[in-house]
């Protein structure tokens, strides 16, 4: 066992969240792990099982809003590193970003061995390059998770590589009422990833209809769509702090958002997810996971894999052409997926499986 080690995934949310396992298997060997993550990440790194502190540091070649790079920025994380002495830094990716300019700080900073994917040639930045195929759509989870074991690091006996959070989790009923309602989060951080808001408000409509209880959800940012989406249903839009958050998540008997962090949270609660998902990132790597989930959208679209951020293609058809009774069919194949898993699982316990 070491003694510190870094794990670095400086992006958003959902990102660091589905880097839960693979962190999970670095504190397996680590005595203290430290995530250094951005501000879009932070919250969700303080979430992670495993995770002991949490350094804060925005990458300009990744934050969606990026600083400028100067001497002085580089120069605050190197120092910062420097103070913590890792033994070991593991940077994880996405298949589209390079490790490579976070491995030149870190090696700047001293850190003695560095492991990360690389398709680039990475001449003394790197320790352990680990090489995989990209033309293969890996779920992200399980991509981290190979560079970990890459690392020398692998999940404990028992656990099942599943995404989590850190509990106990606030209590949240005095906002949300009792368990069993369906949470609609409208809000994306990339438009190109957005439903109509027409079609949100559908979709709750048709809940209600349906006989669900509705709790909208959003960032503070977000108040004005969850209000335009709400309607009559319960309107949380800018009223929870990231964990209570994951409160209201693991509360629902199912959750409906776009490809976005709150989709990944609902996932590390183990709630199922209707996830409205714009292909312009495959969702073979990025659909909810490990969850009963059901993905909505015209995944062969023209904008598939372009990664873009705002749609390139008039109308927006991949996720337009969706209507909100889709979304009230699909709440209903989850329920009945779970009760089929539930019937299962307490069939497997009779038996003594």
């Amino acid at each position: 066992m070491i003694g510190t080690a870094l794990v670095v995934r400086p992006d958003n949310a959902g990102d660091v969240l589905l880097a839960g396992p693979a962190v999970r298997a670095v504190a397996a060997g680590a005595r203290e792990v430290v995530m250094l993550a951005g501000p879009y990440g932070r919250a969700a790194a303080e979430l992670l099982p495993g995770v002991d502190r949490v350094l804060e540091w925005r990458a300009p070649w990744i934050d969606p809003d990026p600083v400028p790079m100067t001497s002085e920025h580089a120069a605050r994380l190197v120092e910062r590193v420097r103070a913590i002495g890792p033994d070991v830094a593991v940077i994880f990716t996405s298949f589209h970003q390079s490790a490579l300019p976070t491995a030149l700080l870190l090696r700047l900073a001293g850190v003695p061995r560095i492991a990360a994917i690389s398709e680039d040639f990475p001449g003394s930045l790197l320790d352990v390059r680990h090489i995989v195929d990209e033309s293969v759509d890996v779920p992200e989870p399980e991509r981290m998770l190979g560079l970990a074991r890459a690392a020398g690091f692998d999940l404990p006996p028992g656990d099942d590589g599943r995404l989590a959070v850190r509990g106990p989790l606030p209590d949240v009923e005095h906002l949300t009422g009792p368990p069993g309602y369906v949470v609609v989060h409208p809000g994306t951080t990339a438009p190109a990833r957005a439903w109509p808001a027409e079609r949100w408000a559908e979709a709750v409509e048709g809940l209600l209809a349906a006989g669900e209880r509705v709790v909208v959800t959003g960032s503070p940012g977000e108040r004005a769509l969850t209000a335009i989406v709400s309607g009559p249903a319960l309107d949380l839009g800018g009223a929870t702090t990231f964990a209570e958050l994951a409160a209201v998540l693991a509360g629902a008997s199912a959750v409906v958002a776009a490809n976005t962090g709150p989709a990944h949270l609902a996932a590390a609660v183990g709630t199922p997810v209707v996830s409205l998902f714009a292909p312009v990132v495959p969702a073979a790597r990025w659909a909810p996971y490990g969850v009963p989930a059901v993905v909505l959208g015209d995944q062969g679209s023209p904008c598939r894999g372009s990664r873009a951020r705002i749609c390139p293609i008039p109308g927006h058809p991949c996720l337009s052409s969706t209507s909100g009774e889709q979304v009230v069919d699909a709440v209903r194949r989850l329920a009945a997926l779970t009760r089929t898993a539930e019937a299962t699982r307490g069939d497997a316990v009779k038996e003594g499986v």
